[in-house]
């Protein structure tokens, strides 16, 4: 390659990852640290032991850091290496409170036989495996495309009483839609699973690359498979109400660095015309 070939090549790859997402320093949220590394050493991040994501932006080195949901407000600390050495990082945490949903219901509606909740078991920890993946290649963008048309909830980090017994926090975005409706790959990737789970029913997993990784749950149709490549934009399934839920609806998932984050701070905002119905419970 001559040196025009280089320096376009150099220029590319400062342009690689042109749009950070939206920072939110909470508890489900998302930070980005500016690293001090040289433009051609690419940083090691982690956090707790995790790997995260390194990208450049406009020649500057970045973490873009998924901060778990049961964090502690207070100070987090990253661990940085390159070229040999290796400092700390501490940034903060703000508290956020998000909602309590108290419902009262059937027993037979919330109390799992021991054979599904064996089964669930065994199936959130493959799904795990899936959602920790971690590849150096980096993402094509983190600016991610609404996988389907519809009005989105605000359910992300809602917690639900079931007579008087907390669930895990809701660590998804539930978006309403026909069964039957298009599904589309946020951005590219590598199919990492494709299952029909006890909770999340017809599912599918995408693998973007550094951490970053989309779930796709209560299909009706799935249209891919385990390590096929798709295209951003790429019609992977159709809505549907598989799995245990109430209705027909996309839950999207987005993990960074293995944890769960709001998938609003990767997306477009959404028009204000949607702001009444953000407000109804999940369906999940």
């Amino acid at each position: 390659m001559g040196i025009e070939g280089r320096l376009i090549a150099h220029f590319l790859l400062l342009l690689q990852v042109a749009v950070l997402p939206r920072t939110s320093a909470v508890p489900g949220g998302v930070v980005t640290l500016p690293l001090d590394a040289p433009a051609n050493a690419r940083p090691v991040v982690t956090l707790n032991g995790t790997r995260t994501m390194v990208v450049q932006n406009l020649g500057r080195w970045f973490a873009v850091i998924g901060i778990p949901l049961d964090t502690v407000p207070g100070k987090l600390e990253a661990v940085v290496g390159y070229g040999g050495s290796t400092e700390r990082m501490r940034f903060d945490v703000a508290a956020k409170s998000y909602a309590v949903q108290k419902l009262t219901v059937p027993p037979g509606q919330v109390e799992l036989s021991k054979s599904d909740l064996e089964r669930a078991e065994r199936e959130r920890l493959h799904i795990r495996k899936s959602l920790t993946t971690y590849t150096d290649q980096l993402p094509a963008t983190l600016e991610l495309l609404p996988p389907v048309r519809g009005p989105r909830s605000s359910s992300y980090g809602l917690r639900r009483v079931f007579n008087g017994q907390p669930r895990s926090p809701h660590t998804g975005m539930d978006i309403a839609a026909p069964s039957g409706t298009p599904i589309v790959a946020a951005a590219a990737g590598t199919v990492a699973d494709v299952g029909d789970y006890f909770f999340n029913g017809q599912t599918v997993i995408l693998d973007h690359g550094s951490g970053l990784i989309t779930m796709y749950c209560h299909l009706s149709r799935v249209n891919v498979k385990p390590g096929q490549d798709v295209a951003a934009g790429e019609v992977i399934g159709t809505v549907g109400a598989t799995g245990r839920v109430t209705g027909a609806h996309l839950h999207f998932g987005v993990t960074l660095n293995g944890t769960m984050v709001d998938p609003a701070l990767l997306l477009p905002r959404e028009p204000p015309a949607d702001t009444a119905w953000r407000a109804s419970p999940p369906r999940t």
